[in-house]
């Protein structure tokens, strides 16, 4: 048998893996080598439908029935049997050697924390049948080894932990707890597949800094599978750069990003959106968009006023929300706790112009669009909308009007597939909103759908498809096309770009700042990514708890940030630079969104409420108002 390197724990030598679908063979995976060192991470780096996934459960044995392994080895230095080498790729899936091997030497951390566990079963007892496969141990034994896994990996209460289900779990937490199912029987390798992808960046980098911690702990090595060119940069040893089931480029981490051969990663490497970009300058996608400027939308609309003091296109002023949870009822009594979802946010948008909001998940501003798409009703507060010299009180809107309003402001939404109906056509998709209100004229509706269709860059002739045809980035320009159709004043863009990967992402943002400056939009653009902010935003608001900390124009908050949870969301997210690792060890923990934590004069200390300070230039941070000076100071003097 050939054999691996003293030094390496897994080799993979030449993998060739197909797929046998209807339409034919389908090579995924094509000629694929590479090694893991004992102790040490790699990277498999590329876009969506490179392979990268393919790979990894080819390692693990997982792959579909519809895949089978056309040629290569994947060499195992087997630990447990002294380190004696196996092929995995001639085992057998179900073979007995591979479920030894499959979850207790090499174990995966998937993508989506909630579908990788299940939602009837405590999280100790699916931890500890991880655990019960492989080891022979008590009941007793069994739970005392599930509860240290949980402390390992960071979990607060890990006894309480043990007894709770999934759904009680925050994102960060839920995959922690399938970080600790995964290394419950202490494994060789790790595979970790995009597992920081849906997560935001404080809960991205406190699981970054686990796994390195626990790489350490328990010696282990990493396969870290990702399109995130940040993660990598702070993680990896080496990289490994896949395109179409080939591997492009592969070696030392700073080699790769220090000097770059192959054009793809060149191209990968431009994508990315970064702190340092000059004014002016545009992300360069792999595919740049070739679309139309969209200047016929804007016929027949009704012109602005001239005014020289023009009011804000929106103004918010001190909306609150809080949600009433009912728990328990049908075998006990019931409890009813209250949840304040957005407090006292104020804010306004110029015409014209792209607020960027961002903060953590439950921070509330997903809630706050609701409100002002009058999807969710405030408790308090105004919102007023400036239809073109007209003062519109929102929140009063009834009937006729409200109908009309909804016109002026559309949403783009997240998912860019759970949000198209998968049994429309395009062209239905696009001309539902039409149809709705009330542009019956067919050929007209049919125009207008084609020049929408190459506003955001699609060829009309894709207009008789469904969305499954579609990848995923034009399935989010189909989106855009939708909430265009109306000719809105404002677009609420709702994490439009965090599902996507980085060039396809480069695509969408690059299309939404042409449209931005050919059609005279709005943006409310909503993100955790504060790259991705940095990059489209004019003005930043960031909120925390449902309340705005800090607001300011995009220079100023990156260069001065003020507020300490601000601080912390910057210092939390990973640079494409290796020269510029985070300090993992400087991380708070979760702590940074604890208004507990917060230092003199974020916190109220008995005597004065909070409110948003006037720094000067457009800066305004929630604090004592006494500590007027004092911020001053702290935000450079500006």
């Amino acid at each position: 048998m050939d054999q691996a390197s003293n030094t390496d724990l897994l080799r993979v030598q030449d993998l060739r893996i197909s797929f046998s679908l209807p339409e034919g063979k389908l090579d995924a995976v094509r000629g694929v080598s590479f090694s893991i060192a004992r102790g040490s991470t790699v990277a498999l780096v590329g876009e969506s439908g490179s392979g990268k996934s393919v790979v990894s459960q080819a390692i693990m044995g997982i792959l579909p029935k519809s895949a089978q392994i056309d040629g290569g080895q994947i060499l195992f230095a087997d630990p447990a049997n002294g380190g004696a080498v196996v092929d995995i790729a001639a085992l057998a899936p179900d073979s007995a050697a591979m479920r030894d091997i499959r979850g207790s030497r090499i174990s995966i951390v998937f993508q989506e924390p909630m579908t990788s566990l299940s939602a009837v079963h405590t999280v100790g007892n699916q931890i500890g049948e991880a655990l019960h496969l492989h080891q022979k141990v008590s009941g007793p034994q069994g739970r005392e080894m599930v509860i240290d896994i949980l402390r390992l990996v960071g979990f607060p209460n890990p006894a309480r932990a043990y007894d709770t289900y999934p759904f009680e779990l925050s994102g960060g937490l839920r995959q922690r707890a399938v970080i600790a199912m995964a290394l419950v029987c202490r494994p060789a390798l790790l595979i970790a597949d995009e597992p920081t992808t849906a997560l935001d960046v404080t809960i991205q980098a406190q699981i970054l800094k686990l796994i390195k911690d626990l790489q350490t702990e328990l010696k282990m090595s990493v396969l870290m599978i990702t399109h995130d060119l940040g993660v990598v940069a702070n993680v990896a040893d080496q990289v490994v750069v896949m395109y179409h089931g080939e591997v492009m480029e592969r070696g030392d981490l700073k080699e790769i990003y220090g000097d770059p051969r192959h054009p793809y990663l060149k191209a990968l490497l431009h994508a990315v959106p970064r702190f340092d970009m000059k004014p002016g300058e545009r992300l360069q996608p792999i595919r740049e968009i070739k679309h139309d400027s969209g200047v016929n939308l804007g016929d027949g609309m009704k012109p602005w006023p001239d005014d020289p003091d023009e009011p804000p296109l929106l103004r918010v002023e001190h909306i609150s929300k809080t949600y009433n949870i009912r728990k328990g009822g049908f075998f006990g009594p019931s409890e009813d706790t209250s949840v304040l979802a957005v407090d006292d946010v104020s804010f306004a948008v110029k015409r014209g112009e792209c607020l960027g909001l961002v903060g953590e998940s439950g921070c509330g501003k997903t809630t706050l669009s609701k409100i002002i798409m009058r999807a969710a009703t405030a408790d308090e507060g105004s919102i007023v909308f400036n239809d073109r010299g007209k003062a519109t009180d929102v929140l009063a809107l009834q009937g006729k009007e409200l109908v009309d309003f909804r016109t002026r402001i559309q949403f783009v939404f997240q998912d860019p597939f759970s949000s198209l109906n998968p049994r429309m056509t395009v062209f239905e998709l696009i001309s539902e909103p039409l149809v709705i209100h009330g542009m019956t004229d067919p050929a007209e509706r049919a125009e207008l759908v084609k020049e929408l269709m190459r506003v955001v860059g699609l060829d009309v002739r894709y207009l008789k498809r469904y969305p499954h045809s579609f990848s995923g980035g034009q399935r989010q320009r189909i989106g855009i096309a939708r909430a265009l159709a109306l000719k809105p004043d404002l677009l609420i863009c709702d994490e439009p770009v965090s599902a996507l990967d980085v060039s396809i992402q480069a695509q969408v943002l690059n299309l939404l700042k042409d449209l931005q400056a050919s059609l005279g939009l709005t943006y409310i653009f909503i993100s955790h990514n504060l790259a991705v902010v940095d990059y489209i935003a004019d003005r930043i608001a960031v909120m925390c708890r449902g309340r705005l900390v800090e607001l300011a124009p995009r220079e100023l908050l990156f260069r001065a940030p003020t507020h300490p949870y601000t601080q912390a969301l910057l210092t939390a997210v990973p640079e494409p630079d290796p020269a510029h690792r985070l300090d993992l060890s400087a991380l708070m923990e979760g702590r940074a969104s604890n208004p507990e934590t917060w230092p003199h004069p974020f916190t109220i200390d008995g005597r004065n409420e909070l409110g948003m300070v006037d720094l000067g230039d457009g800066h305004f941070v929630r604090a004592q108002p006494s500590a007027d000076g004092e911020l001053r100071s702290a935000a450079g003097g500006i």
